[in-house]
């Protein structure tokens, strides 16, 4: 890594003079390269944050085209896209160039999968969930606990949001909070229950900065707890999963079975 800030340093430097982060922080965003599962309302969000933050590198999974009900809560998207029809991923890479021509985006067509994530993951540093469904979290979990990739899973509906973040060795996974995906009629979607802007944004912003601190090597200030908020009625519940986990034998980070990876 070099020794020099990254392109256009006097625009991260109210970030560079946040001690905790640094230059040396700075740098490390620069070199950092992220895969953002799905490009919705906390992916769009998420991405948006990462490129003004310096990030360096970020891939955009998603084959869903954009739709007028999105933009009241997908930050990166128009009504010209919405009318045009445009996949999100494409759209989003044209909005986020203009945002930081120093950041690198790829935009993928594609829904993630038991096979073709590790294609997709390969030589990615932190993953972001941005996806609608606990199938594609559980292929995101398995695959990051086999390969020691960190990530961080995030879900939005209505008003309730919750967030983890995933260290594998050195935290509990997902499988040890929800050991199998719920049934349908018990995963509520955005489609079926509606979702708050404000609510998405809120969470997507925790999920950005938790991606920054590990991409940053500050991984020591992840944080350890499942947070889940309702930000209509303003409550907040920090879970501690790993006092939780602590007995469990969980098939995934315990006892290494990676069944959502079967094709």
């Amino acid at each position: 890594m070099g020794t020099s800030l990254p392109e256009h340093p006097a625009r991260y430097q109210r970030q560079v003079i946040y001690p905790p982060l640094g230059a040396q922080g700075q740098r490390a965003l620069a070199q950092g390269r992220v895969l953002i599962v799905g490009v919705g309302g906390l992916g769009s969000w998420a991405a948006d944050l990462l490129v003004r933050g310096g990030v360096g590198y970020l891939r955009l999974v998603d084959d869903d085209k954009v739709d007028l009900t999105n933009l009241h809560r997908q930050d990166l998207f128009t009504e010209r896209d919405a009318s045009l029809g445009r996949y999100k991923v494409d759209a989003a890479k044209d909005r986020l160039a203009r945002i930081n021509g120093s950041a690198t985006v790829e935009a993928v067509v594609d829904r993630l999968g038991p096979g073709n994530i590790a294609k997709l993951a390969k030589d990615i540093d932190v993953i972001l969930d941005g996806t609608d469904n606990f199938g594609a979290r559980f292929v995101i979990n398995d695959f990051a606990v086999k390969t020691g990739r960190p990530w961080v899973f995030a879900g939005v509906v209505g008003a309730e949001a919750q967030t983890m973040t995933i260290v594998p060795g050195k935290t509990p996974c997902l499988r040890c909070v929800f050991d199998s995906p719920p049934p349908p009629c018990l995963d509520p979607t955005c489609r079926s229950v509606g979702v708050l802007g404000p609510a998405v944004a809120n969470v997507a912003a925790i999920e950005a900065l938790e991606a920054i601190k590990l991409l940053a090597g500050k991984a020591e200030s992840v944080s350890p707890y499942l947070l889940k908020m309702d930000l209509w009625t303003n409550q907040l519940q920090r879970i501690d999963v790993a006092a939780a986990a602590a007995n469990l034998n969980c098939p995934c980070c315990k006892q290494r079975h990676f069944e959502y990876l079967e094709p």
